[in-house]
């Protein structure tokens, strides 16, 4: 049995330790300032808590940490538990700028028997995994071009945004650190890195904030054209990558949990559905994933390096969004 530390306990920081409870691999320690968080923790799941980390630190030994702050605590947090002897995993987006980028991977250099990845929650979508291994084995041959249109009412599915970290990007906030960077690193996971991208975004509808709610990018992934569109209000939860290929088309459906293809010359798409889920089966996969990682097992997590990519991705489109100019990614 790991020893899992969970840091920070709103509403991720608790579906974390609620999936990494039930994968029954580990026995998970909740730490947060907040004291009504922490007696909920202890009611709901019967773990022992920690008002701060460093009392965490002090008061018991783990084997890793979940760090489910907000983003600009990851990497100051991270290169405390690295140095700490944990391994660690990081809620997205990995931190809001690159500042702590460089020490951070030299800490993990350092330190290769600890396992890092990131909890982009994409990477464990079974139509996602399959996708990315057809296009993998060549079989439509060279990606030519991706577009990724999604969207959802965040009142409901969010409906606390306003008192959270979403309000400012300081902490996180906005479309496109909180929403969009799942959906631009699963596609730069599946077509490569984003070189280039020009961002308009603006605060269309949410009430209550003032960070963009509405996203558009055109990008380019060295030799592949990519759009991005994104919303926050529309009524359904939809979210659809098609990606076209030399030899056909992939296309992934996040909302009907399917993927398939579709060669030239076939009349119709060929389907490869996933069954209904429940609400946290995605996240268990994720926990397990990471335990397996914990173990020296492959997984198909997102690295620490994929992560710093979608990081500097988030900080192009926001520099792009506020100067109306295109921005080389380097």
């Amino acid at each position: 049995m790991k020893s899992i530390l969970i840091i920070g306990c709103g509403s991720i920081g608790e579906r974390h330790l609620r999936c990494f409870q039930k994968t029954e691999r580990c026995t998970l320690t909740a730490c947060d300032a907040n004291p009504a968080l922490l007696t909920t923790m202890q009611e709901r799941y019967g773990v022992t808590t920690f008002a701060s980390l460093d009392d965490a630190l002090v008061g018991a030994k783990f084997d890793a940490a979940v760090v489910c702050t907000p983003a600009q605590h990851h990497l100051p947090m991270t290169l405390k538990l690295l140095r700490a002897g944990l391994h660690v995993f990081i809620e997205k987006p990995l931190a809001i700028d690159t500042a702590l980028v460089a020490e951070v991977r030299g800490v993990i250099a350092e330190r290769p028997d600890q396992f890092v990845a990131v909890a982009y929650v994409y990477h464990c979508m079974p139509w996602m995994l399959g996708a990315r291994d057809f296009l993998q084995s060549g079989e439509l041959g060279r990606v030519l071009q991706a577009s990724a249109v999604s969207g959802q009412h965040f009142p409901t599915f969010r409906p606390a945004y306003r008192e959270i970290y979403y309000t400012r990007h300081a902490t996180g906030g906005g479309a496109i650190q909180d929403a969009l960077t799942h959906l631009v690193n699963a596609t730069e996971w599946l077509v490569g890195p984003c070189t280039r991208l020009y961002c308009d975004a603006a605060h269309q509808a949410l009430e209550g904030v003032t960070v963009e709610d509405t996203v558009n990018v055109s990008a380019r992934h060295s030799d592949v054209l990519v759009s991005f569109s994104m919303n926050q209000f529309q009524a359904p939860n939809e979210t659809t990558l098609l990606i076209g290929c030399e030899r056909g088309s992939i296309k992934i459906e996040l909302h009907e949990r399917r993927w398939g293809f579709l060669r030239h010359g076939d009349s119709t798409w060929t389907w490869n559905v996933t069954p209904p889920l429940e609400r946290d089966d995605l996240f268990i996969a994720q926990a397990e994933a990471y335990l397996d990682g914990m173990e020296g097992q492959p997984t198909p997590l997102a690295t620490f390096e994929e992560a710093v990519q979608t990081l500097k991705f988030n900080q192009a489109a926001l520099r792009s969004a506020a100067s109306g100019a295109a921005i080389v990614i380097e």
